[in-house]
């Protein structure tokens, strides 16, 4: 906590905003459209590490939050005061950190894939910008955002090692799902379990199990889009591009809003919500395209 009273004492309203704008590359909202610039319009191929990377690394934090239950550097000390606009997005608990597994996943995944110089040191910016963030911004302490780094780091190596090594074909595509439909399953037991003995509170356990409704759509939507859609990720034009963005972003945010207002904020209604979000991300849209010349 020293760390985090010395980053409080040295606060300027132009350091505020600077990592106000860098822990933004690490939150959900951006890496998802992030995620989706690439799948649907640029390279699969890199999607699906990325989306692996992304997945199974979140899945582990998420299972590691609710497992220690370490609270918040504010709660931890309530003489600490976090910059108010940032708790906003500081949901669960404290251990590991989120935005750093975020950012860590995807911008390695990048670098990783492409090899560039230019590539590579804007990553270490930007992974270097969120983690810096989220202590500036006294959301987490050190421990949390370099816990996060490592595991997440080493996860990601290992998935862009395994998709370097391996001919994917249907049969080890369909064991790859299966395994990752399963870490899923486990992980949404395990939250439910640890909040109906009382030991964890629903709103901190909630990313947990919403974290293992995204798994499983992934899971059943890379196999599927990879084995029997098989869409065009490159558009005709910029134009069709910039449109085919456009629609798929916004009926992915009607399904995240929409469903919440029509079905209500449950357990089974937000494991369903987010499996179904995928699922529309990865096969329900990518069928789409392949079958709407408007859009390819």
């Amino acid at each position: 906590m020293n760390f985090l009273f010395y980053l409080e004492s040295i606060r300027t309203p132009f350091l505020t905003n600077l990592f106000r704008f860098l822990t933004f590359f690490g939150e959900e909202a951006f890496i998802l459209v992030f995620l989706c610039s690439i799948y649907w319009c640029y390279n699969k191929k890199l999607a699906y590490r990325l989306c692996f990377s992304y997945f199974l690394s979140g899945l582990c934090i998420q299972i590691l939050k609710i497992t220690f239950r370490i609270p918040r550097p504010w709660i931890k000390s309530p003489e600490f005061h976090p910059v108010k606009e940032a708790t906003k997005t500081a949901t669960g608990y404290s251990f590991p950190s989120g935005h750093t597994q975020s950012a860590t996943a995807s911008y390695t995944t990048l670098a990783l894939f492409y090899k560039k110089t230019t590539i590579i040191i804007g990553a270490v910016f930007l992974i270097i910008g969120v983690t810096l963030s989220r202590m500036y911004l006294g959301v987490h302490t050190p421990q949390d955002v370099l816990c996060s780094f490592f595991i997440t780091f080493l996860l990601t190596l290992a998935v862009n090692s395994i998709f370097d090594r391996i001919n994917l074909t249907k049969q080890k595509s369909l064991y790859i799902a299966i395994g990752l439909f399963f870490i899923s399953i486990i992980t949404i037991f395990y939250s439910i379990l640890l909040i109906r003995q009382g030991t964890v509170p629903i709103e901190q356990g909630a990313d947990c199990y919403k974290a293992g409704g995204a798994g499983i759509g992934f899971a059943i939507g890379w196999f599927i889009e990879s084995n029997y859609i098989n869409f065009n990720e490159k558009p005709s034009s910029i134009k069709t591009g910039s449109f085919r963005l456009f629609l798929g972003a916004l009926v992915a945010i009607l399904i995240k809003v929409g469903w919440k207002n029509l079905f209500g904020q449950s357990i089974p209604s937000d494991i369903l919500r987010y499996g179904v979000l995928v699922l529309w991300l990865t096969t329900l849209y990518p069928a789409i395209i392949k079958r709407c010349s408007f859009l390819a």
